[in-house]
């Protein structure tokens, strides 16, 4: 080693002889000395000491979890907006006493509900009226379908009746007359009590819905399909549609289930139509394209609240079996039926009527009633009637 590269080297801090830090340059020329804290000293021929190396940037710590924190937190969102949707469009349904009277049946397995469907105009402007053809007073309703639906308690599948309204029943009080005209003389209640009778099922649940409400459900959905099986014009039901399968708005879906008078089968024909239509508009609102889109779970959940009457005593539990089963009729999870009838044009003093095959109708009931697992359609209640 030199004596030249040996040499001790004075610097300064600035701030007095005393401060003055001798780092000894042993590597050669163009070696670089630094002070204590580690800074470049300037060379000994003067200029501008050379630049410290930056240190590499680390990446602060926890950024990743809390990417992940914010994908949390939006998913939990989205969930509570699923679950509190429905609960906010159950505060908007309106609310009846539907509690039937009399002494009514018990000790019955599973639950039984009354699904109607009226011809309720309620909410309905005189132009709304006109555009879905429904015309008539807005005060008043009368029954346009009734289904029983049956919830087992174990095996076997839930069960979907169609009543047709022209059945010829024992009213309570009334004497014997067509179903509807219980609806029409004491409301829900006395509709639920006549056939609490007729069947030995105790009603555990009621829901209703108008014409209005039905029609602004489907709209809600962007229409629902449906494979029309014969062309169908009805100028009654305000529709003129073309076999095959198409989507059906609002207006179209409330005449397909209307149509009476064009349909052979008559009333067991439309029963047919409005069960497999309301598994079909249960099975979208079911669907992702439904569920996941923000403003279409809203708006098709509130625009169901918004035309449905239900009773004081039934649950949103009790109305989501209900449209859970309706669901589960497209999918054949469900067995859709009619009641078992023997006649569709007897003669009565109420008119033309419809009369259950008695034997069959308590058979069925029974079974129901007994919580023995029904998995095919019994004799008798998925075919149209031979006649009188």
């Amino acid at each position: 080693m030199s004596d030249d590269h040996a040499r001790p080297i004075p610097q300064g801090r600035g701030r007095g002889a005393a401060d003055d830090v001798f780092v000894v340059d042993t590597r050669g020329a163009g070696a670089t000395a630094y002070d204590e804290l580690g800074r470049p000293l300037p060379p000994a021929g003067g200029g501008r000491p050379p630049k410290a190396p930056r240190a590499p940037r680390r990446r602060r710590p926890g950024g990743g979890r809390r990417g992940v924190r914010a994908v949390l937190v939006l998913l939990l969102l989205w969930v509570v907006f699923l679950v509190v949707t429905p609960l906010h469009a159950w505060t908007q349904v309106t609310r009846e006493d539907t509690t039937p009277g009399g002494d009514r049946p018990t000790g019955a397995e599973g639950s039984t509900y009354l699904l109607v469907g009226s011809d309720s105009r309620e909410g309905l402007t005189a132009e709304e009226r006109k555009a879905l053809g429904v015309g008539g007073d807005a005060k008043g309703r009368r029954t346009d379908s009734i289904i029983l639906i049956h919830t087992p308690s174990g095996s076997g599948k839930p069960v979907v009746i169609s009543i047709p309204r022209d059945s010829y029943l024992e009213i309570p009080g009334e004497g014997k007359n067509k179903v509807n005209a219980a609806f029409a003389i004491g409301g829900p209640q006395l509709l639920a009590e006549t056939l609490e009778k007729a069947t030995g099922l105790p009603i555990d649940g009621y829901v209703e819905i108008g014409f209005g409400g039905f029609a602004k459900t489907v709209d809600s959905l962007d229409g629902v399909e449906m494979c029309v099986p014969r062309a169908i014009k009805d100028k009654k039901a305000h529709i003129d549609l073309q076999k095959g399968c198409q989507t059906l708005d609002g207006k179209n879906a409330l005449g397909y289930v209307r149509a009476r008078y064009s349909d052979p089968k008559g009333d067991l024909g439309r029963a047919e139509r409005q069960r497999q239509f309301l598994g079909a508009v249960m099975k979208k609102a079911a669907t992702p394209s439904t569920v996941l889109i923000p403003w279409r779970w809203w708006g098709f959940t509130h625009a169901a609240a918004s035309g449905v009457i239900v009773g004081e005593d039934t649950s949103l539990a009790d109305s989501y079996a209900i449209l859970s089963t309706m669901r589960k009729v497209s999918s054949d999870e469900a067995l859709s039926l009619v009641v078992p009838i023997s006649t569709t044009n007897a003669t009565t003093r109420a008119g033309s009527s419809v009369l259950w095959d008695k034997e069959r109708a308590d058979a069925l009931f029974g079974m129901l009633k007994d919580g023995e697992p029904i998995t095919t359609a019994p004799a008798g209640t998925d075919r149209e009637p031979s006649g009188r």
